[in-house]
Parts: C-alpha cells; structure tokens; sequence
C-alpha cells in the first residue's frame, strides 16, 4: 500500500489528513484517488460503507478546484442532511492548509431556504446538498450549473432508496453535456446501472474493493433466538451486557421505536430516539448527546438512522430485520467504521428465520449464534 504522497496527492492536503489521522489510504481511496487525478473522466466506485469514501473522491475533487474563479465548480449529491453536513466538515478539515481557500456550502432540506441562498451568494467553489433541496434551489435560479464541471453521487444507492429517482435524473439531466461524474455506492442495484449506463460515458473506470462480501468484513454478524414473550427482556440484557458499549437499536417503524425507548427509559437504560419527522434542532440536540457519550444508546428506523456516523459504535441491535435487504447493509455499516471491528446483532422470531437466511445469502456472510 502506498501512502497518499505516492498516489499525487498534494503536500497541503497530506499535512491535514495526517493531522486527523489519516496516515494510509483506504482500499477504495488507493484505487481510486489515482485514476480521478490522472485526467477528466467519469467514474463509480463501489466499496462498503464506512471504508473512506468521502476521501476517495474528495481528495483528487479539491486538487481539481480553481481558486481563482469564484463560481460554483463541483457539486457534490448525498442522501441526508447529516451526511451533506459531515461531508462539508471533512472537507473543511481536508483543506485547512489550502491556500488560497477553498470555500464549501451545504444545502439541505430542514433549514430555511433563505439563509441557505444568502450563503451562496457568497464565494463558493463546491456544493454539497441533498438533491430535493438543489433541485429546489435550481428551480428558483439561485444556483447555477453552468461552471459545474465535477458531479459526485455519494452514497448513490441510499439516494435511490429513499426515492431521489426523479431529483437526480433532473440534474443529471442539467449537466448531462457538461464536465465528470463520479459515482459512489456501497450497492449496485439495477436503478444504479441504469444511471450509470444512461449519464456516464461507456469508458468510465469502474473499481470495486467489495470482495465476496457485500458488507464490511469487520462486521461480525449474530443472531438471538426469541419469542415474543421473551424478545423485550432479552433485549434489555443484551443492553446490560453492553452497558459499557455505544450502539443504535433499530426498529422498522416509528411507533415501535417509540415504544422500545419508554421501556428502556424504564428501565435505567440512557436512551434516545431518533424520529424521522424531528425538527432538525432537536436531532441535532440528540446527535450531540450520542456523539459526545452523554447517551449510550440509540433507537432508530431506517429512514431516520441514515447518515449517522458516530465514532467508535460497538454494534448495531435488530429488534427487527429491515423489510429490504439493503437496509440490512446500511443498517449494520454503521458499526465497523474506519477499520474498526463492531458486531451486529438480530433478534429473531421463529417465523423470521427464512428472512435471516436470505439476508446472509445475498450478502454472502453467516450469521453466528449468540449464545
């Protein structure tokens, strides 16, 4: 493995990653940082979630940025809000000796839309936004794509689940003649392969560092037998067991996560939900309490898990499996993060069983039983 030096990434942007402790590259930052400096050319990378991303493409995208132009160059499409706001943070952090500066918006739904376009009228040379909010702003023409000549789809696939079909056909649509498109996903859905087929140029490179395994190898997957008398209380001592662990319990709806959270609360445990109709003050609130220890554990649906990332999360408890196999991945990727090992684990019905083995077959790992 070389380091990032070796792969041509310049000396300002190698000082601050080695400042946050980014010393080595990722597989899929190895892979692909390379490529996307080499020249103009779109792209996918396909990799777990959790192994570094964000770096793969927002190393080589900073390098390609004119500084001396202060229109809008590269605009970068990701899934949540929490994702745009940690995609700009790491950005921020990646250019603290560029010189002269870079300058990163973040558009995103839950925000006034008027503080959003005020920021913009400042100089900006990368956007980072969820697609309901930039097709939004195009609408109303306080962002043009004229100067675009870099689009990334970060987390593609998510973008995909949570119905963004039409936002991103629209701006691909608007920058289909017009500079690279850098396509990132932790899947490669059939709707994937269409885009990719539909918007980006038959050459593209595609690099894959998912082995067999479409989930993070450093994932060690369990499952409990329950029934429903018994599936609350061996909750709770799993959660016991765990006290000294940070994790996110997941439900599929937002009643049960409700309900979950009362009992635990109940029960001693330091707890929170995460509600995908919460005012953004409020998940933010939340969010700071689990990030900065003040909570221990999570409860959560899928829709409003998305974009967490939280360092150093032990596991990821089912108290349910998710409806669609994919969630299983994203659910479970939250664990694991950054080469770091976690667990996932599953409490499992008798009539759930089938469903179990399904999920490790298309996924290709095997659940362990906790005994």
């Amino acid at each position: 493995m070389g380091n990032f030096k070796q792969l041509g990434v310049n000396k300002n942007l190698v000082q601050a990653l080695s400042e946050i402790n980014i010393k080595e590259p990722s597989a899929i930052q190895e892979a692909s940082i390379p490529v996307l400096l080499d020249g103009p050319t779109d792209f996918v990378g396909l990799a777990p979630t959790g192994t570094g991303k964000t770096a793969a493409y927002g190393i080589p995208l900073l390098q390609q940025i004119d500084t001396h132009m202060k229109q809008i160059q590269a605009v970068i499409l990701s899934p949540t809000r929490e994702l745009v706001l940690q995609i700009k943070k790491q950005l921020f952090k990646f250019t603290k000796y560029a010189e002269p500066k870079i300058f990163v918006e973040a558009v995103y739904g839950g925000e006034k839309i008027e503080i959003q376009i005020k920021n913009l009228s400042r100089p900006t040379h990368i956007v980072v936004a969820t697609p309901g909010r930039l097709v939004d702003l195009i609408k109303r023409k306080k962002i043009a794509l004229k100067n675009v000549n870099l689009l990334v789809l970060d987390e593609a696939d998510e973008m995909l689940s949570l119905g963004f079909k039409d936002e991103l056909d629209f701006v691909l649509k608007s920058t289909q003649n017009q500079g690279q498109k850098w396509l990132f996903s932790a899947t490669m859905p059939g709707a994937i392969q269409q885009i990719v087929k539909q918007y980006l140029s038959p050459k593209a490179p595609q690099i894959s560092t998912i082995k067999k395994s479409v989930v993070n190898e450093n994932i060690t997957h369990q499952y409990v037998p329950v029934t429903r008398e018994n599936k609350n209380d061996v909750l709770i001592q799993l959660l016991d067991y765990k006290k000294d662990k940070k994790g996110i319990v997941f439900t599929r709806t937002k009643k049960q996560a409700q309900q979950i959270n009362e009992l635990l609360k109940k029960e001693g445990f330091s707890i929170a939900a995460l509600e995908g109709n919460m005012q953004q003050k409020e998940r933010e609130k939340v969010m700071r309490a689990f990030k900065n220890d003040s909570l221990q554990f999570l409860i959560s649906t899928d829709v409003a898990a998305r974009g967490i990332d939280v360092k150093d999360l032990d596991f990821v408890l089912h108290y349910q499996l998710p409806d669609q196999v994919v969630y299983y991945t994203h659910r479970s990727g939250r664990t694991a993060r950054a080469g770091k090992t976690g667990f996932s684990i599953a409490l499992i019905l008798p009539h759930e069983m089938p469903e179990m083995k399904e999920i490790s077959q298309k996924l290709n790992f095997s659940f362990k039983k906790l005994k």
